[in-house]
């Protein structure tokens, strides 16, 4: 059966039928599945379930990794995965969910606020690739917001406003929005601000995206309260229903999305059930500020 992919959302996300990603992938299927990211954004495959090393075989098949270094609170000794993965499950090293009250534990709920992956890192993420192992009895859905429908939606004079602006972004932003401030120094210098511009242009097919996050913090030449509430506005703007698809996890499937063009939050769920979400990450290709 070729490959086959099918819209699902109401302008955006789509699934894909006819390819077996525990098989090597073509060329021309990779650069189907490209092009359907170009004009879908999130692409969603219904199993089977993929071991680690078939799940990166089909990630280094699409381009680049990003390496899954000094994103979280995680150390290297309790780490379950290699740094080829982000590992984005609630469980320890035994396996086990982490405790109500765990740094770790409170750290990620931070993911569920929107948010574009590696937004706090000077060069960000392309698309991120994530499996699912274990999902809970109920909750954990994953929401996606069109980046690109919410730029079009707005107003010429707000197109105007935010065309040249840049924005700073890092998880210390993030994480205060929702009262985490236990970082360490050092983990305070690793989330350092970053910059990256408001509005990206898709280097494909031209179309124009907010490029928001809950790390970002504030914008270059403006009053942070002034900045911060005009970014609350976009960010409200951009997640109106019309824009967002949410994805129901069944176990196997995978799911990419492109931090180019969308942002996405994970849902709550029961803390004393396993989530095993394992992401994988594509590079992006240098400094959003480089290509304004």
């Amino acid at each position: 059966m070729a490959l086959s992919i099918k819209q699902i959302g109401r302008c955006f996300a789509s699934e894909v039928t006819g390819i077996d990603l525990s098989r090597a992938l073509s060329p021309d299927d990779a650069a189907a599945i490209h092009a359907g990211m170009d004009q879908h954004a999130v692409l969603i495959f219904r199993g089977p379930e993929l071991t680690n090393d078939q799940h990166m075989a089909f990630t280094k098949s699409l381009g680049a990794i990003e390496h899954a270094i000094g994103t979280s609170l995680r150390e290297a000794k309790d780490n379950r995965l290699s740094t080829d993965f982000a590992d984005v499950s609630n469980l320890d090293r035994a396996e086990q969910p982490f405790a109500r009250d765990d740094r770790r534990r409170l750290f990620a709920i931070g993911n569920r606020l929107w948010h574009s992956d590696s937004s706090f890192k000077s060069t960000p993420a392309k698309y991120s690739i994530l499996h699912a192992h274990t999902i809970p009895s109920k909750g954990g859905n994953t929401e996606f917001a069109d980046m690109r429908a919410a730029y079009d939606a707005l107003d010429d004079e707000i197109k105007i406003e935010v065309e040249d602006l840049v924005c700073e972004h890092s998880q210390l932003f993030s994480r205060g929005k929702i009262g985490f401030t236990d970082f360490t120094e050092e983990e305070r210098d690793r989330f350092s601000p970053v910059r990256q511009v408001l509005v990206r242009r898709h280097p494909v097919t031209g179309r124009k995206s907010l490029y928001l996050s809950s790390h970002a913090g504030g914008i270059i030449g403006w009053p942070v309260p002034e900045a911060r509430i005009f970014l609350q506005d976009l960010a409200e703007h951009s997640t109106q229903r019309q824009f967002v698809h949410s994805h129901v996890w069944r176990v196997g499937d995978l799911v990419i999305w492109d931090n180019r063009q969308v942002m996405h939050r994970a849902r709550p769920f029961p803390d004393a059930e396993p989530r095993d979400m394992r992401r994988t990450t594509l590079a992006g290709d240098g400094l959003t500020t480089a290509q304004q």
